[in-house]
């Protein structure tokens, strides 16, 4: 009797370690994670200069876990057959060797002879099924909506994306803006899928201006940091660049419009994907690997990576990699990743209620674990992490690998309406 009673305890405690053990394993499973993706990406459907196949692979065989491919008002879907030499335009006369050896002759779809040949170009529904793996690899719809008002460029992009939505125009760029969003939002509340809109380079011909962004407080997200040569960055000498357009941007839209924030992407624009070599020319194309988000999100699905960025659960990098970012008992903290020999300098950035001095520097941190204690009195705080490392593949002078942290501290500061 004693052994018995023995054994069932002992099978007892095997069981609640076995349920303890499942429990962990579910709570690890639901834990979230960071992703890596690009939400701003073309091919040769409008402007760009490889096959979507090449570019999601590209994309897929490095560290990325997730890739919208966003052509310029149209989607990768339905038959759309492309002249040879129009290819060999764009920029490589390889690009159909180079397809043909990875892909295949079964796969790459050749009609006519030269100088008549032309090459189909695949829809995301053929090939999805070749590079997504659960929890490892997703391919996202999007479209970049290519819009204007007079002569100023005004370009969104829209992730998730389930039906094509056409420039909607405006007597304003600000209506332009407002007029895209409002399609957006009403596409995503027929299909019942989340669509994150964000507004592309604002410098981009100088087309939108920070006064447009904080105006327009249905969008809530833009990009602080676009991998093309020609969307100036760093601004001039009589207009902004894009780090304070961010800033005056989000002082206005909390101190004066009692609005949330915007949050801040980084993305590549790529168009060019061949002799990507980092040279002297590389500075003039637009290559993929330059900027993307990192995203904590329980899943690897679009809804969930929606939701995260939604929360503001989420960084830009051009290379910086952050382990974590917190905000406890009014105390802000980065756990930023080594790498090799590189230093790290942490400006924690915002703007004082009543100050004048837009986008302050609230302090500099040096070393790998930073924090900023909130005072109360800024609108908002935000960290920008520079390293004493040049990014690869760089597009402007003298530049370093960076990461941007979103807003935080300034719910208090808005008014319950």
């Amino acid at each position: 009797m004693m052994i018995h009673t023995r054994s069932l305890l002992i099978v007892a405690s095997i069981l609640i370690l076995s349920f303890a053990s499942a429990d962990d394993a579910r709570a690890a499973d639901d834990a979230p994670q960071w992703f890596k993706g690009n939400l701003h990406t073309h091919s040769l459907w409008s402007d760009g200069n490889d096959f979507p196949e090449m570019i999601t692979d590209w994309y897929a065989s490095r560290d990325y876990h997730f890739l919208a491919i966003s052509d310029h008002n149209i989607l990768s879907k339905g038959e759309k057959w492309m002249n040879i030499r129009d290819i060999n335009k764009r920029g490589n006369v390889y690009a159909l060797d180079k397809y043909l050896k990875r892909f295949g002759e079964k796969w790459v779809e050749v009609r006519g002879e030269d100088p008549m040949k032309e090459i189909r170009l695949k829809g995301l529904e053929e090939f999805r099924g070749k590079f997504e793996k659960p929890g490892k690899f997703l391919l996202i719809q999007g479209e970049e909506i290519t819009d204007k008002f007079g002569s100023q460029p005004v370009h969104m992009n829209a992730t998730n994306i389930q039906q094509l939505i056409k420039p909607q125009g405006g007597k304003s760029v600000q209506e332009v803006i407002r007029n895209n969003i409002k399609q957006v939002i009403e596409q995503s509340e027929k299909t019942g899928k989340p669509i994150l809109a964000h507004l592309n380079h604002p410098n981009f011909g100088y087309g939108v201006t920070a006064e447009d962004i904080a105006h327009v407080v249905e969008e809530q997200f833009f990009e602080v940091f676009n991998g093309h040569p020609g969307v100036n960055q760093t601004g001039d000498a009589k207009r902004p660049g894009i780090d304070m357009l961010w800033d005056i941007a989000n002082t206005i839209r909390i101190d004066k419009l009692n609005a949330a924030p915007l949050y801040g992407l980084g993305t590549d624009d790529s168009h060019h994907y061949h002799n990507i070599k980092g040279d002297a020319l590389a500075a003039k194309r637009s290559e993929p690997g330059r900027a993307w988000v990192m995203v904590r999100a329980k899943k690897l699905d679009a809804e969930s990576l929606i939701e995260a960025m939604k929360q503001g659960d989420f960084y830009a990098s051009t290379g910086v990699t952050l382990k974590d970012i917190s905000l406890k008992d009014g105390v802000l903290t980065l756990e930023i990743a080594p790498d090799a020999d590189a230093t790290f300098e942490t400006h924690f950035i915002g703007t004082k209620k009543g100050s004048t001095d837009i986008g302050e520097v609230l302090a500099k941190v040096d070393g790998v674990k930073p924090s900023y204690k909130l005072k109360g009195d800024e609108l908002y705080v935000r960290a920008l992490v520079i390293s004493s490392k040049s990014p690869p593949n760089p597009t402007i002078k003298d530049q370093k690998e960076q990461a941007w942290t979103q807003p935080v501290g300034w719910q208090k500061h808005l008014k319950k309406e």
